[in-house]
């Protein structure tokens, strides 16, 4: 597993040059590629970046998905269109991982009928990354303030998302896993036993607010690695590392006290504690 810098997901507002700097200024050990914005560069400017990334030794980590497969077809097919020239891009640069995070709820469509949507859209979207040499990982959301929050409940665990997988029925798609949903879906590490590495895509590592209670967790309140000890980390990782997971992790808190910070120390809390984390690593 590789510390990963994910800039948006700290606060941090950088583009690709920028993030392949910072990842090596702060340690990091890998950095998020923008498949859009890698589509956009000249072939010299593309060859710079990822030599520069090379030259830090730096690893890619996971591309967000740049189709919204959540709202009408129109749009679904609008962004479907623009992502082969996308994932070409993608595998032009080397990055072979890309994210994206699955609504636990839905106003108009029950659970079946929900499902389906999503396996055949995301199966045209893993099918074209799969021609381009990506893997496509897909997060369920567990928090029940959000899969009750709307008129249906969706998937929100990681045996749910195994039906879903089961759904799209492709080999290149598999997990994002998360601490925070592992967590707020009341999951444990006998749970993460029953994966593969294979399976798993990417990871985020979070913690959780003390003196709430499990149920009453609210997403967009989440704190950084070890800052409470609420998560089993430890137990996380080292369940991980046993299966000897060799994916991406960054640090996705949506913590606002966090994100008010000046950006040069966002980036080394994360790392820092991203580090302390993954010293918690004992196999």
């Amino acid at each position: 597993m590789t510390i990963c810098l994910t800039p948006g997901s700290i606060g941090v507002k950088a583009n690709q040059m920028e993030t392949i700097q910072d990842a090596h200024n702060f340690g990091y050990e890998a950095v998020q590629p923008f498949g859009d914005e890698l589509a956009a560069m000249s072939a010299g400017r593309l060859e710079a970046c990822n030599g520069k990334r090379q030259e830090f030794r730096l690893a890619w980590g996971q591309s967000g998905l740049t189709v919204d497969f959540r709202k009408d077809e129109g749009l679904f097919r609008k962004d479907v269109a623009g992502l082969p020239a996308i994932a070409a891009a993608l595998q032009k640069a080397g990055a072979t991982r890309v994210g994206t995070w699955i609504s636990p709820n839905h106003d108009a469509l029950p659970y079946l009928a929900n499902l389906k949507q999503h396996a055949a859209r995301l199966r045209e979207v893993a099918k074209i990354l799969g021609d381009h040499g990506q893997r496509l990982g897909l997060e369920y959301v567990g928090p029940k303030t959000l899969w009750t929050a709307k008129r249906y409940p969706f998937l929100h665990s990681m045996a749910e998302m195994r039906e879903l997988l089961g759904e799209i029925g492709v080999s290149n798609a598999g997990f994002v896993l998360d601490t925070w949903h592992w967590h707020t879906a009341g999951e444990t590490v006998a749970d993460l036993a029953t994966l593969k590495n294979n399976e798993i895509v990417c990871i985020d590592l979070n913690d959780a607010p003390a003196g709430v209670a499990l149920d009453q967790q609210i997403d967009s309140k989440r704190e950084i690695p070890l800052a409470t000890g609420v998560i089993d980390t430890a137990g996380f990782l080292n369940a991980l590392q046993g299966l000897g997971c060799d994916a991406p992790v960054r640090c996705e808190p949506f913590n606002a006290a966090l994100r008010a910070k000046p950006r040069e120390e966002i980036l080394s809390i994360v790392a820092d504690s991203m580090r302390r984390a993954f010293s918690l690593i004992r196999v």
